[in-house]
């Protein structure tokens, strides 16, 4: 260390002893800037350490969360793959239970075949629970808790085509307490399958025209379904976007639940928007409920929904069909028959159905034949909007059935 020419030569002094950071600070000693440089050298290497942990962290963290989002991404991939292919039943039946199927929008399972064949029994005859236009409708049993009905359709070339395309298209993204849930679908060949959610007591043409003759419909009950349809247009008319019309409401497409709580069924005519004109659409419904208009010039507007609300009106009023054969070559509607009676207050009691006459205010069955009437009338500008007819009928029902009628107002 002598030799060093950075250190002094001469003899230490005793009281160089004392550590050098007691010892005043000499500027023209070149230690002091060696320690300034160890004491910025290691300040920095603490900075570095600290920034490489914290980067290290983060790094780790969003690798964390990158290996959650793809094993739950993949989990979930499964879980849809299980269910389009049916491998697991059990979530099926939960998804598909109607009390839960607020959460269910803008996507239908697809059921696997063997499913529908073992729940149906085959698509065994003894199961059958209606008819369509393109096929039958099965009771299937999928457990002792769970029922659903399958619309079986075979053949029927486009046209078929086109309304089970459009059933899914359009029941997938509407949800309402009115209008019946679709559950699922498959395809198998050539033939199509529907699943709907089971509604206990058929259809409204089954109860009023069936064995029953309507026997197990009140008048109360009956104003129930009128209103519950009206709920249900309404909301097709009013609150979806673009608004739907049906264009096949009738009673056969009036499904009833175990409490008599009516929902419509059947879109596969179903079209979106305003008027539309016979150049853009194609004449299609059911005799007896078309409205003049559509027949005659092929517009069809929500009030051609109306006018056929006003036909099913009607049936419940009356408990006649729509259209009545008087011999081989003439029928006769039951708004030609019934509009002359209708507005005669005299006339009026004589000709409500058999089941319910006498049952009912009298005040009453004159405001329901009024909106009957307004709802029927030839010029589609003189019927009234569902909104202004679901307003009429919430008075006539009983507060236990959804309407605000009180027990005492009976």
């Amino acid at each position: 260390m002598a030799d060093d020419p950075l250190l002094p030569t001469q003899k230490t002094p005793p009281f160089s002893q004392i550590p050098i950071q007691n010892q005043a600070p000499s500027p023209g000693v070149s230690e002091i800037r060696i320690v300034h440089h160890e004491d910025l050298n290691k300040k920095i290497l603490v900075a570095l350490i600290v920034a490489s942990s914290l980067l290290a962290a983060i790094l780790l963290l969003l690798s964390c969360f990158w290996i959650y989002r793809l094993k739950s991404s993949k989990t979930n991939i499964i879980k849809k793959a299980q269910q389009s292919q049916g491998l697991s039943l059990g979530p099926i039946l939960d998804k598909y239970n109607p009390l839960r199927m607020a959460g269910k929008k803008g996507s239908v399972t697809v059921i696997e075949y063997e499913w529908l064949v073992s729940a149906t029994n085959g698509f065994h005859e003894d199961n059958i629970i209606g008819h369509g236009a393109f096929g039958s409708v099965y009771k299937a049993c999928f457990n002792d808790h769970f029922l659903a009905a399958v619309k079986r359709i075979h053949g029927g070339g486009p046209d078929a085509q086109r309304g089970f395309e459009n059933e899914i298209n359009c029941l997938s993204r509407v949800q309402h307490q009115n209008i019946v849930n679709l559950l699922g679908y498959c395809i198998h060949g050539e033939t199509r399958f529907l699943v709907y959610e089971m509604m206990h007591n058929g259809s409204l043409e089954s109860q009023l025209h069936g064995p029953s003759h309507g026997s197990g419909l009140s008048w109360q009950h009956r104003m129930k379904v009128a209103l519950d349809i009206a709920r249900g247009l309404e909301y097709l008319h009013e609150r979806c976007s673009p608004p739907v019309i049906h264009r096949d409401l009738k009673s056969s497409n009036i499904l009833l639940g175990s409490n008599f709580n009516a929902k419509l069924s059947d879109f596969g005519l179903a079209i979106t928007g305003g008027i539309h004109g016979k150049n853009n659409v194609k004449l299609s419904g059911t005799l007896g409920y078309v409205a003049p208009e559509y027949l005659l010039d092929g517009k069809l507007t929500d009030k051609s929904d109306v006018y056929a609300f006003g036909v099913v009106l009607l049936e419940l009023l009356i408990g006649r069909k729509p259209v009545e054969k008087m011999s081989p070559s003439q029928c006769q509607s039951i708004v030609t028959w019934a509009m002359p009676q209708l507005t005669d207050r005299s006339k009026l009691p004589s000709i409500v159905d058999p089941m319910i006459r006498d049952t009912m205010d009298l005040k009453h069955l004159y405001q329901v034949a009024a909106v009957a009437v307004l709802c029927v009338q030839p010029e589609p500008s003189y019927r009234p909007l569902i909104t202004d007819v679901l307003h009429s009928f919430i008075p006539l029902v009983p507060v236990e059935l959804g309407g605000s009628l009180r027990v005492t107002e009976s």
